[in-house]
């Protein structure tokens, strides 16, 4: 597709909205007791009720309830105390009964917003439309058989919510991050896994262009099934361009049903609004309303954990950078970690650093998450304590200490430094030596160092720090050397 010129794509403005389907992480599916477990032999998780049999009746699964519930506190929603689902018609393959149980008119979860944090720094908050309860449908296969589509029912009735937000992107860098702050938190609250690849979180996005100032939306266009968050991104800018490139040709924008192709980056029709499905919604007749009460969102609300914005808080009040703070709580794992450490450690830079910088590199090396790792939070804070009281160097702590905690994690740090022969020399003499040898071995430097060239220091003290095998105080060193030096 043509670029569009500055100029022209200056003139309009981005709308996009998300539906965020998130597959539940219970042991059962939504209105049965057939296994909702990931990755079964095809066709192994179902029974009369999954294969749509006549005379069968769903039963809440009351953990999806729970599930919903905690996402929509979490995302600040108001939680519908009064719902009631509907059947969704449509004839599909791999839709066994001919119907989906889902939410229509009374949703669990009312309102909300997500917020999100830009590379400018700014953050925003998007809003939420509401969070909906339904099932998913079976997974048709069209390229296992030469001739035939096959239809595996594993995943028909297993739990899901819907998260639909309000049109309030306006970049496709927005709408990465609500998809990255919706990913953690489901993560956070230890209800759905993430993974987009396998299609337990999967998005639809609704674009549409408007010219800057307008009020009114323009036709929007939903690009279906996108299966990565970049994927989304590359879905919503070639839209905004082919969408202006339409309307400054004179055309107009067809309510149209998209399909995105991962491999060229474009979009193409799957169904036309005159093809759209009428999916006739009424109220689903085998299951009562379902009434909640507050004491039991309550419990519910009690029972959640810190999330990544609190965490975000709390880490960069205690004086992390937004950085560091963004890196620990972008992974539920090492922000649960990091929570352990600090509580055996007041330093919280040095606690960031250690993590950011050893331990992210040994778990990058290795590619092991971090609950792999066999330092123990309370032992690495040994190591942290080291440092603090002058007995190792920073260098020494990440480099030589730290490698051999991951051999012997049932060492101390203080145990290990000192096997190892890593503990700072307190002998002025050995210091003095190491200075002196060094001062020996660039006599020239020395001179150049007396007549005003201060960068030598760096040289001299890469050599003693290197002839006393890290063994020293850089900053006590430092400044006996400059003694040294400015006493010849």
């Amino acid at each position: 597709m043509t670029l569009l010129s500055e100029e022209i794509s200056e003139k309009y403005e981005l709308v996009v909205g998300l539906e965020v389907h998130a597959q539940l992480s219970t042991l059962s599916k939504s209105f049965s007791s057939d296994s909702a477990a990931f990755g079964a032999e095809p066709n192994h998780h179902v029974s009369a009720i999954s294969l749509g049999h006549p005379g069968t009746l769903p039963r809440i699964n009351k953990r999806m309830v729970e599930y919903a519930v905690k996402m929509g506190l979490a995302c600040n929603c108001s939680i519908n105390l009064k719902n009631s689902f509907a059947r969704k018609n449509y004839f599909y393959a791999d839709l066994p009964k001919g119907y989906q149980i889902t939410q229509d008119q009374m949703p669990i979860c009312l309102g909300g917003a997500v917020m999100v944090r830009l590379a400018n720094g700014s953050t925003k908050n998007l809003a939420l439309h509401h969070i909906h309860m339904e099932e998913d449908a079976g997974k048709s296969m069209h390229d296992n058989h030469h001739e035939d589509s096959l239809i595996d029912l594993n995943r028909a009735g297993v739990p899901l919510i819907e998260i639909v937000s309000e049109p309030d992107m306006r970049s496709s860098e927005e709408a990465g991050q609500f998809l990255t702050e919706i990913r953690k938190l489901l993560r956070y609250l230890d209800i759905c896994d993430g993974n987009m690849e396998e299609g337990s979180m999967r998005c639809d996005a609704n674009i549409s262009v408007r010219l800057k100032g307008a009020t009114e939306y323009g036709n929007r266009c939903e690009v279906k099934n996108l299966n990565s968050i970049r994927n989304v991104q590359r879905a919503i800018e070639h839209e905004f361009a082919r969408q202006i490139k339409v309307i400054e040709n004179g055309g107009h924008i067809d309510q149209n049903t998209l399909n995105f192709n991962a491999d060229t980056g474009e979009t193409s029709v799957l169904r036309s609004k005159e093809m759209a499905n009428d999916y006739r919604y009424f109220p689903e007749p085998d299951l009562v309303p379902l009434v909640l009460d507050m004491a039991y969102v309550d419990s519910i609300q009690k029972s959640l954990p810190a999330l990544p914005n609190q965490l975000y808080k709390k880490y960069t009040d205690l004086g992390l950078s937004d950085y560091d703070a963004s890196v620990i709580t972008a992974d539920k794992e090492v922000a649960l970690y990091f929570e352990e450490l600090i509580k055996h450690t007041a330093n919280y830079k040095a606690a960031a650093h250690l993590m950011m910088g050893a331990v992210k590199s040994y778990l990058n090396e290795t590619g092991l998450p971090i609950t792999n790792l066999p330092v123990e939070p309370a032992t690495l804070a040994g190591l942290i304590k080291l440092v603090d009281a002058g007995s190792v160097n920073n260098s020494v702590a990440s480099h030589k200490l730290f490698p051999a905690m991951l051999k012997s994690p049932g060492k101390s740090a203080d145990v290990l430094a000192g096997e190892l022969n890593l503990l700072i020399t307190t002998d002025s003499n050995d210091v003095n030596q190491y200075i002196q040898d060094a001062l020996a071995k660039f006599p020239d430097k020395v001179i150049e160092y007396q007549k005003g060239k201060k960068g030598v220091l760096g040289l001299f003290m890469g050599e003693i720090m290197k002839s006393s095998k890290g063994k020293i105080d850089p900053q006590a060193t430092n400044r006996l050397l400059i003694k040294q030096l400015e006493s010849k």
